[in-house]
């Protein structure tokens, strides 16, 4: 069988795109509601040049974000398309909800898009698939040559709790506390093709890899490999799926800030002849693990020597560490709204508080649709 080779379009920038997942659910009961193609169609015949995508499920809608150079050109692209997409909303008496996971719908009550490779995926992973209620932000950045996309990610993925603390809003599945920070991370991972990356030490290897997913029919099933970093080829970046979907664009900034910190952080350092930082396996797999179960409060691994930190201590050091280089690529202001989720708590903290307050679910997602208008990106001049 001949499989061909896999191109790197290659970014002489470190361009940023993000894709940003956004559910609608109705005002009265809260629970998801399956109109997202009817929401996309209204948006298109008011704002031809608006790109949104049809998702996974049919009550999703994806934000994506054209080609940006700075975390606030990307942050006031999605600003413009939500407020197209909550106009379309507002018209079809639906409310926009964004978070990692819902925390009372049933699974079974949320269809599937009508795709061939969808409905493959479902008759392929069946209980597991159908369970895949879940939101996420992807970030891609720009990689100017495909020899530096596998260190760049296996030093991201020493990075994962960071990423996914600050983000981290899915505490609750059907109707109960799971205890985690992230329950999207935990269920994600039961997908045969998702989870952490291998670590590959080049291109080439992940080209072995790709052929053998090839023949062996893996990718005919599922259309392509879905880590929860990788390679995304056709457009030259590097993708980081972490973490979970944003409730505002406020605290989406952060994420989106982080991530392109890192990675150009890194890429520079393969400049300067520096090693780029790499954890073994198991370390990763504990940090993931950590991150998802304890989020902000999480005590992570930060060496080969087994080192231990605080991840807020982390955060706060990675702030003032990667602030020079945010004021360069002109998101420094957003990177310091880290400190703002270490002060006031992640989306799975105010979930949670209010939870134990008022016993109902349904006002989390009330008060996790408010957010979106609540949590406004930084105003600039």
């Amino acid at each position: 069988m001949n499989t061909p080779e896999e191109s790197f379009a290659r970014s002489a920038e470190p361009t940023l795109g993000v894709e940003w997942e956004v559910a609608l659910v109705d005002p009265t009961t809260w629970d998801l509601v399956p109109r997202g193609a009817e929401l996309i169609e209204l948006v298109h015949a008011a704002a031809p040049e608006i790109h949104l995508e049809k998702e996974f499920l049919q009550n999703t809608v994806e934000l994506v974000t054209g080609i940006c150079h700075t975390v606030p050109e990307a942050v006031a692209d999605l600003a413009y398309k939500l407020s197209h997409v909550r106009a379309a909303a507002d018209e079809m008496g639906v409310k926009l909800w964004a978070s990692g996971g819902h925390p009372f719908t049933d699974f079974r009550e949320n269809p599937v898009s009508t795709k061939e490779s969808y409905s493959e995926i479902i008759n392929r992973t069946q209980y597991w698939g159908k369970q895949m209620l879940l939101w996420g932000t992807h970030v891609h950045v720009g990689i100017r040559h495909e020899d530096r996309v596998w260190p760049i990610i296996n030093a991201l993925m020493t990075k994962y709790p960071h990423l996914l603390a600050i983000s981290a809003c899915s505490p609750a599945w059907e109707g109960l506390d799971t205890g985690y920070a992230s329950n999207r991370t935990m269920l994600y991972q039961q997908l045969p093709t998702a989870g952490m990356p291998y670590q590959f030490q080049s291109w080439e290897e992940w080209q072995s890899y790709m052929r053998d997913q090839a023949i062996s029919g893996v990718i005919n099933h599922t259309g392509s490999m879905h880590f929860d970093i990788r390679p995304a080829s056709k457009w030259g970046t590097v993708e980081v799926r972490i973490s979970d979907a944003s409730s505002n664009l406020r605290e989406l900034s952060a994420v989106v800030a982080l991530t392109h910190c890192l990675v150009v952080h890194y890429d520079r350092m393969i400049d300067c002849g520096e090693e780029l930082p790499i954890l073994q396996p198991w370390h990763v797999a504990e940090n993931k693990w950590r991150g998802a179960r304890y989020g902000m409060d999480a005590l992570v691994i930060t060496s080969r020597e087994t080192d231990e930190r605080w991840i807020k201590d982390e955060l706060a050091d990675l702030v003032e560490e990667l602030t020079p280089l945010a004021r360069e690529l002109g998101c420094a202001e957003e990177l310091a709204l880290i400190h703002e989720i270490i002060d006031d708590g992640a989306g799975y903290e105010r979930q949670r508080a209010l939870y134990e307050e008022t016993g109902s679910w349904q006002k989390v997602v009330e008060a996790t649709c408010q957010e979106m208008l609540d949590r406004q990106p930084l105003e600039r001049n």
